[in-house]
């Protein structure tokens, strides 16, 4: 399975955690700590894989590549 950025922060609003695949439209997950909302995103990005391969839809390359940041001493 591909390895695709995923994004978790915190919703005032929801008062909980999300995390969301930007490269998979709509991939999306709430929990109330950061490590249940990435549990339940993987499950979603999971079932949005199975989804798109039965419907025959492309399946996206990861375009999103974590920053690695030098700090210059």
């Amino acid at each position: 399975m591909k390895n695709y950025h995923i994004n978790i922060f915190y919703s005032q609003e929801d008062e909980g955690y999300i995390a969301d695949i930007p490269d998979l439209k709509y991939c999306s997950a709430f929990g109330s700590t950061e490590e249940e909302a990435l549990h339940e995103v993987l499950k979603a990005k999971e079932a949005w894989l199975d989804a798109a391969k039965k419907e025959g839809k492309l399946i996206p390359e990861p375009r999103y590549r974590p920053g690695i940041y030098q700090i210059a001493s």
